[in-house]
């Protein structure tokens, strides 16, 4: 089977008879998988280029009929396979008339003889039958590649003008390119062939004419002028030059032909030939093994517009402490100047360059950037048609260059790069060893070459001894770039004594630092870390990251950490890292209460990988000191961003090597707050010698104990820590006491004590700028407000709590904040928003494992599933979380459900049923002496004694819920009153349902 894409889309079989392929759809598919014949194209991807943003209801089935329908047209059901994560054509290049196109190109581009030349690209010029991919051309997924194809096409066509010259044929060259230039007016390689024919067939005038109207062109419409290729072509031929006569158009070069394809490095390529058209230096800067040499190779090989020769100069072969003289022996011995000429080469080289528009690519600069430098701005002043790409890690610091530092590979064209050179289909664990090598084209393809013995799983498990597994490359490669370890060999050789004891170091951050931290961790007498930083920085061994941290790839930091290990620094370096993330924690830690919350938050965030390797450092060295202090200044930012996981591992890592009484607090109160009772000896808290400390731990302990069975411990302790927080003036420690206070009441039921503690929290957590403060006294008002039913203020203040999670990143406040709403909309009526924001706070709390929240948003589920008649499911997510209550907090946290459960056996008609549950309810209410509660569980009592027919006994038990409701001044809502009392009034065969009022 045979594609032509050069023009409409069509189909031949093997003996040449066409293949109809009528339905749109269809066709469509063909012409998407032929653009990425061979790799595999999702199906999301498909469906959004046959569909657009109108895809059919059951999109997925739509396409597999049209895959399966391509499949009967073709007559090859194994041409077009399903292969996860959605479908491939397997073609052949040879079997697209594209790709049989670009094969000739390339052959003819190889060909040294001009007729063979010739030859060849009028073969790949007559596969063309129209546009590519004509009646697809205006498709966004088929732009690109009509674009790329369109484009060579004109590269061929120029390529064969230029061949033509060669042989012969000015006059028709210049017949043959004149409505090619009036449809491309501006494209600067078509017209030299063209004014250059026009000249050579004796038309000098028009070829002059044809000049000057390309320069018009260019300033009007573009502000530019000609390139120095043209204008050099018209002076030459205002001199009527001879040369003109014999020279070949093609320009001369030593750039070798490309063996594989430059992935990923498209938009590169062109903002880097952008670059030298409009800079006579640019310099390529980045790590060993980024791609340096292939990206300048690339944007010189598309030279047009960039000069009429262009030269590649290898410099890693010139020894590191040369001279001017031997770079420029080196250059000159590329350009063919022989050595046994009189005269210095310096001043030989300017005078062959001179007045010739000519690219040079100094390739591998660094070993030798001096000399580079200065022979490059001698160069520069004395041939002003001559252009210059270097490569090096790190820049010549000379006027008029141009930097571009090369990137690492995006992800995805990483993995695009490692799945393509080790001939796999990529995944995720090919990801991972992307990433894991920063996206180093070279280290990628040395890793490449072990899918030939390993799996991509079994190669990400050996990346942590990559020196030995990347130890093979190619064969044809630089010695330098046969290996991982040879490759920063290289770099790490033309380092100081200095640099190398700043770069050794670094490697013992994790995930970058600051410029402070290195000065710190990297300081030795007589080094200045600043200047050896910026400096390592410009060689491309340190990546400046995020504006004001420096970091290591990983391949770097790897070497520089057995480095670190030869030089018997490495427990010495690692401690200092250790005391100086310690100090730092301890500074931040008085910052987490306050105006600068927020910005201590971000900062902790940022150096959280070196933290965690402090600490396990501290432990691994026995340094119990550091290991305790690291900790307990941790402790509360854990707490606020909800990590509670690693925090509780944090601290018990701590207490295997060093004891002490405030650490074992706050193990149990995380313990607590992640549903584990695990309350602290009171003897652990009269350890504690620092008054303010000790009752910061009573009031965290008071604080974690809420909602659990013994109410009266938590409101003990933090009424203690109320005093002593009153006494020492700790206005931050007054509110959170308050805060918890205010729950408390909220609790019992006391109106009076919730409204003041919680307005007076708030007051001082406003004061001291506490944000995740005053997020928690918006819940205690909020609270207030939905009890007392003022619906819209609860959900102003829930919303604002809301906000203030998301603005601190405090997302594991954001599940209960979503479920208070959800309780608002509930009330409401708005079951559909109720839902939606439990069933959004119940996703993101068991992504965290944060269990209270996913229990407090999944009985929010069940109260919406009752009030709508699913029985069913809100019984099922109630029994879910009955026991899990009962473990963990008691009986204050089991009411609800049992009084939920009770209405649920209420409407179902189950008297009995409900009035069991009910009463079980009743007596956790009156265990926890919550009077809202109590009168909740009778008034579902009354319910079920009315559905037994006991109507009398229902309405003294409705008196009794209204008068304890009335005691503390909360009366029914009115969005709780549907679950009063179902009163049965007439026969069980013919139940009639009325609400008493």
């Amino acid at each position: 089977m045979r594609f032509g894409v050069l023009g409409p889309l069509t189909v031949w079989t093997a003996d040449g008879e066409p293949v109809r392929v009528v339905e749109t759809k269809v066709r469509a598919l063909l012409a998407d998988l032929l653009i990425h014949a061979g790799r595999t194209v999702s199906a999301d991807r498909l469906i959004e280029d046959l569909w657009g943003d109108r895809p059919p209801g059951n999109a997925p089935a739509a396409l597999r009929v049209k895959a399966s329908q391509l499949r009967g047209v073709l007559g090859d059901r194994e041409l077009v396979a399903y292969r996860a994560p959605g479908y491939v054509l397997r073609v052949e290049p040879d079997a697209v008339d594209a790709g049989r196109f670009e094969a000739l190109l390339a052959n003819a581009r190889r060909a040294d003889d001009p007729r063979g030349r010739a030859a060849l690209l009028r073969e790949a010029l007559e596969l063309w039958r129209g546009g590519a991919y004509a009646e697809f051309a205006d498709e966004p997924f088929a732009q690109a590649a009509v674009a790329r194809l369109e484009e060579r096409r004109l590269a061929a066509v120029e390529e064969l003008a230029e061949a033509r010259l060669e042989l012969g044929e000015p006059a028709l060259v210049a017949a043959d390119l004149g409505e090619l230039v009036a449809a491309h007016p501006l494209r600067e390689r078509l017209r030299a062939v063209h004014v250059r024919a026009l000249y050579l067939a004796g038309r000098q005038s028009e070829a002059l004419a044809a000049y000057e109207d390309l320069r018009r062109r260019l300033a009007d419409e573009l502000g530019l002028d000609p390139g120095p290729e043209l204008a050099a072509l018209r002076q030459a031929i205002l001199r009527q030059d001879p040369a003109l006569d014999v020279a070949a158009v093609r320009p001369r070069t030593n750039l070798p032909a490309r063996l594989s394809g430059l992935v990923g490095r498209e938009a590169a390529v062109a903002e880097v030939r952008a670059l030298l058209l409009a800079n006579r230096l640019v310099t390529l800067t980045g790590p060993g093994g980024v791609g340096k040499t292939r990206l300048a190779l690339a944007a010189a090989s598309q030279g047009a517009g960039l000069g009429g020769a262009a030269w590649l100069v290898e410099l890693a072969a010139v020894r590191p402490h040369a001279g001017v003289v031997e770079v420029a022996e080196a250059v000159g011995g590329v350009l063919g100047l022989r050595d046994d000429v009189p005269g210095p080469m310096v001043d030989r080289l300017a005078a062959a360059l001179e007045g010739k528009g000519t690219l040079l690519v100094l390739d591998n600069c660094e070993h030798v950037v001096e000399q580079v430098a200065t022979l490059t701005a001698r160069l520069l002043r004395a041939a002003p048609e001559l252009r210059i790409m270097a490569t090096s890690q790190e820049s010549l610091r000379i006027e008029g260059e141009r930097l571009w530092s090369v990137p690492p590979l995006a992800p995805e064209a990483a993995v695009e790069l490692f799945a393509a050179r080790a001939g796999i289909e990529p995944d995720a664990d090919v990801a991972e060893i992307c990433a894991r090598l920063d996206g180093l084209p070279l280290a990628l393809e040395l890793a490449a070459t072990r899918m030939r013995a390993l799996t991509p799983r079994q190669l990400a498990d050996r990346l942590d001894d990559r020196f030995r597994v990347l130890a093979s490359g190619a064969r044809d490669a630089p010695a330098r770039q046969q290996t991982l370890r040879a490759m920063i060999d290289w770099s790490w050789e033309l380092l100081s004594p200095d640099e190398r004891v700043v770069l050794r170091r670094l490697a013992v951050h994790a995930d970058g630092c600051t410029l402070e931290a290195a000065e710190e961790v990297c300081a030795e007498p007589g080094v200045d870390v600043l200047d050896l930083l910026a400096r390592l920085v410009d060689r491309s061994l340190v990546v400046r990251a995020g504006g004001t941290r420096f970091r290591l790839l990983e391949s770097v930091a790897a070497y520089c950490q057995e480095r670190l290990r030869e030089a018997a620094e490495a427990d010495l370096i690692a401690l200092r890292h250790v005391r100086y993330y310690t100090a730092l924690a301890e500074r931040a830690e008085p910052y987490l209460r306050g105006h600068e919350q927020q910005r201590t938050l971000a900062l902790l965030d940022a150096e959280g990988a070196n933290l965690r390797v402090a600490l396990e450092t501290a432990v691994r060295l026995g340094a119990a000191g550091e290991a305790v202090r690291l900790v307990n200044a941790m402790a509360w930012y854990w707490v606020l961003r909800g990590r509670l996981g690693e925090g509780r591992r944090a601290l018990e890592s701590a207490l295997a090597v060093g004891d002490a009484a405030e650490t074992r607090v706050w193990l149990a109160g995380m313990r607590m707050l992640a549903g584990q009772p695990d309350a602290p000896d009171t003897a652990l808290f009269e350890a504690i010698e620092d008054p303010l400390v000790r009752a910061r731990a009573k009031w965290f302990t008071g604080f974690a104990l809420y909602g659990y069975d013994d109410l009266s411990a938590s409101m003990s302790l933090v009424r203690q820590a109320l005093e002593v927080f009153r006494e020492l003036g700790d206005t931050w420690g007054t509110a959170a006491a308050l805060n918890v206070l205010a729950r408390h009441a909220a609790m019992r039921g006391d109106l009076e004590a919730l409204r003041r503690d919680g307005e007076q929290g708030l007051a001082l957590f406003r004061k001291v700028g506490d944000r995740w403060g005053e997020m928690r006294a918006a819940e205690n008002l909020g609270t207030l407000a939905e009890i007392t039913g003022d619906y819209g203020q609860a959900a102003a203040l829930r919303r604002e709590g809301l906000r203030m999670a998301e603005e601190l990143g405090l997302w594991s406040s954001v599940p209960d904040a979503l479920s208070r709403l959800g309780r608002i909309a509930l009330l409401t009526g708005d079951y559909e928003s109720a839902d939606d924001y439990h069933e959004r706070a119940r996703r993101l709390a068991a992504a965290q494992s944060n269990r209270p929240a996913e229990e407090f948003a999944e009985l929010g589920l069940a109260l919406v599933a009752r009030r709508r008649g699913r029985l069913e499911e809100a019984e099922r997510r109630l029994r879910k979380w009955l026991d899990w209550v009962r473990d963990v907090a008691g009986a204050a946290g089991a009411a609800l459900i049992l009084a939920e459960l009770g209405f649920a056996a209420e409407q179902r008609g189950d008297a009995a049923a409900a009035l069991e549950l009910q009463s079980q309810g009743l007596a956790v209410a009156r265990k926890i002496g919550d009077p809202r509660a109590t009168a909740l569980a009778l008034e579902g009592l009354a319910g079920a004694r009315a559905l037994a027919g006991r109507h009398e006994e229902a309405g003294v038990l409705l008196g009794q819920a209204a008068a304890l409701r009335s005691s503390v001044g909360a009366p029914l809502p009115a969005g709780e009153r549907g679950d009063c009392l179902l009163y049965k009034s007439s026969s069980p065969r013919d139940p009639k349902t009325t609400r008493i009022p």
